[in-house]
């Protein structure tokens, strides 16, 4: 078997495996006010955007690679982009909303409004388009990205804000789109930079 065709059998356990664990993340994965702590915060902010921005700034500012620096900026933000294109798509609200429950809006309701709808998690497909890319270029470092975008996650579905099968849908989405780019405008590892 192709390792693609393996990892697309993989990507979609992992999908099927988050949606059996949803009920179980929802009763005893929260923590209230997982925000008010500055692990929480730190795991929280790498799923925002404006983060990967500056990052991507920073490593053309480093070293004046424009490709690897917008790669790194565009990359979650083509994330978010997708993410929100996704929930417009998928209709599935936030957990809260709904006391655990799946619900789905009409496509009648607001067709173009994703404000209360997750899957999947913005956050989480930023993050991990981002961390994605940044095991690419840099892949000794692995288990700290990893770490990084598995805390946003982890943190999304402790607030409550998303189910577990939210975030492994941006997760595994964020996989194949980074391995999309890569496969296209892939560049070389950052030890290997001039």
């Amino acid at each position: 078997m192709r390792p693609t065709v393996r990892i697309l059998l993989l990507s979609a356990v992992v999908i099927l495996l988050a949606h059996l664990g949803d009920q179980y993340a929802w009763l005893h994965l929260e923590k209230a006010g997982v925000y008010d702590n500055d692990l929480g915060r730190m795991f929280r902010v790498v799923g925002y955007l404006p983060v990967w921005l500056l990052l991507g700034v920073a490593l053309w500012l480093q070293t004046r690679d424009r490709r690897q620096a917008l790669l790194l900026a565009l990359t979650p933000a083509m994330g978010g982009l997708l993410a929100e294109v996704l929930k417009i798509l998928l209709r599935r609200e936030r957990p809260g909303l709904h006391d655990g429950a799946y619900f789905f809006r009409s496509f009648a309701d607001q067709p173009f409004y994703t404000r209360d709808i997750g899957l999947p998690s913005s956050h989480a497909l930023v993050a991990f388009a981002g961390v994605w890319l940044l095991c690419r270029f840099c892949p000794k470092a692995w288990p700290v990205w990893i770490g990084l975008a598995a805390g946003c996650a982890y943190s999304r579905v402790q607030a409550h804000a998303h189910f577990l099968s939210d975030v492994t849908v941006a997760a595994v989405v964020g996989y194949w789109m980074v391995a999309l780019i890569w496969s296209r405008w892939g560049l070389t590892e950052c030890g290997d930079v001039a």
